[in-house]
């Protein structure tokens, strides 16, 4: 690729407003991307991109092998979160001094993996039956090597369904009247934290719930011995009676938007009646208990309804939820509104690690790709529930990447070391400072003998 070191043998580039200002291109000693050496710092803090070497199986022989695949799994995630969405820009960003040691090993000092070195990683090595079922099991890995440095009590699981447009002749995409395009309908599985559990890559047109159970079951899996108060919630779609029963028969306690019907709406009759009076101006709210069995139920169940009128308009919101918490009505639609962040989640992921880039010809690689878009979306949350300051508590993904990622720096080298010069504008030194040693007390300590 031209110019990727740089171009001190060609000519100054100058612009027309100010002649004293030139302009220099040094590829190899700037990066715009030096925020993304703590979150590498973080990786190795937790060990996060070297359980890949654990689990990934490496087919390739003669030159396909100058790079490790812990290696290339890195400059896939890494670059992600940088991003770079796709193995276009890889020829230039294999001479980022930033990803270069990132990636580690020969790339520090030389060059990280090419365009086509990284298309055949991301489309013939991770695309094999077993390399696909790891990666996609890495997600809850890397999750559960987080939990063992921050103990939670309770895991509270969030289950929805999003939409990847598709523009061209790709295997599995399919028009999907709901969102009203040409699709792919991923399926996810997310916690309390935000954190991406499970994820999967499904046809166009398939019902929003299609595959819970391939979804859901290995992550119910991973918690079932370890949290004692599991809780799952999720909207309409996923209201089925084989989800409630393999809830119940895992112990989670759950909130399901329940589909309205004539029975539920005669069973509140007396909420559905306008209050007598002046309509006020606030929004006046109402809500239910009872039990129902729909046809399809073994046995019955509590639902729990919410009735409110809001001023100006003449028939009321109606919403019903089955589940099995024994909370007051009030309670229990409030813990269902928390899923709405979920929605959030997956809103992040689009915008943040743009999981929707799903380009390629055959579906297993675009599930490749959605795993590589949602390890990258992972340990950019995990950098900002675990080691960013209060004052970057609230921060989106999109703000984390633009001020704390696209940091540009200098790089001096020195015979023993290696200098990135940072800006210091959007995040500043002391900043920085708290941000690496809250990952050192990350690190596993070594118990002293005594």
């Amino acid at each position: 690729m031209d110019g990727v070191a740089g171009d001190e043998s060609g000519a100054v580039l100058r612009v027309t407003f100010d002649p004293r200002l030139k302009l220099e291109f040094h590829g190899s000693r700037v990066t715009s991307d030096a925020g993304l050496l703590p979150f590498r710092d973080l990786d190795d803090a937790l060990g996060l991109t070297d359980l890949a070497g654990e689990v990934l199986a490496d087919t390739r022989t003669g030159q396909n092998s100058r790079h490790t695949l812990v290696a290339q799994l890195r400059q896939s995630v890494f670059g992600r979160l940088a991003g770079y969405e796709d193995v276009n820009d890889a020829d230039r960003l294999a001479h980022d001094p930033a990803l270069r040691w990132i990636v580690g090993g020969r790339a520090a000092t030389q060059a990280a993996a090419s365009t086509s070195q990284m298309g055949r990683f991301e489309t013939e090595v991770l695309t094999q039956e077993a390399n696909l079922s790891a990666l996609t099991d890495l997600s809850g890995r890397w999750i559960d090597e987080v939990h063992a440095r921050r103990p939670v009590k309770g895991i509270v699981l969030d289950m929805d369904s999003s939409v990847s447009p598709t523009f061209g002749e790709q295997e599995g995409t399919a028009y999907n009247g709901h969102f009203g395009c040409t699709c792919y309908h991923p399926l996810f599985v997310f916690n309390q934290f935000g954190d991406l559990e499970r994820c999967a890559l499904r046809p166009g047109n398939v019902h929003s719930a299609e595959g819970w159970r391939e979804v859901l079951e290995p992550v119910v899996a991973r918690y079932r011995t370890t949290r004692k108060r599991r809780y799952f919630r999720a909207d309409a779609a996923f209201a089925l009676p084989e989800v409630y029963e393999f809830l119940e028969a895992e112990g989670y306690g759950y909130a399901i938007r329940l589909p309205a019907n004539a029975v539920l709406q005669r069973r509140i009759a007396h909420l559905l009646t306008r209050p007598v009076g002046r309509p006020p101006h606030e929004v006046r709210r109402f809500h239910a208990s009872f039990r129902y069995q729909a046809q399809s139920w073994s046995h019955s169940r509590r639902v729990v309804a919410k009735v409110e009128w809001h001023p100006g308009e003449l028939y009321p919101r109606v919403g019903f939820l089955v589940t099995n918490l024994c909370r007051s009505p009030e309670r229990v639609v409030a813990f269902y509104n928390g899923r709405g962040t979920a929605e959030q989640w997956i809103k992040e992921g689009k915008n943040a690690v743009r999981w929707t880039r799903l380009s390629c010809r055959s579906m297993k690689a675009n599930a490749v790709r959605l795993q590589l878009h949602a390890l990258a979306y992972n340990m950019a949350n995990f950098f900002r529930t675990l080691v960013l300051p209060d004052e970057g508590e609230r921060w989106s993904l999109t703000t984390l990447r633009e001020k704390v990622v696209k940091i540009g720096a200098k790089v001096v080298a020195h015979a023993r070391y290696t200098v990135f010069q940072m800006a210091e504008v959007a995040v500043p030194r002391d900043l920085f400072r708290r941000i690496l040693a809250m990952i050192d007390e990350l690190r596993p300590r070594q118990v002293a003998r005594c």
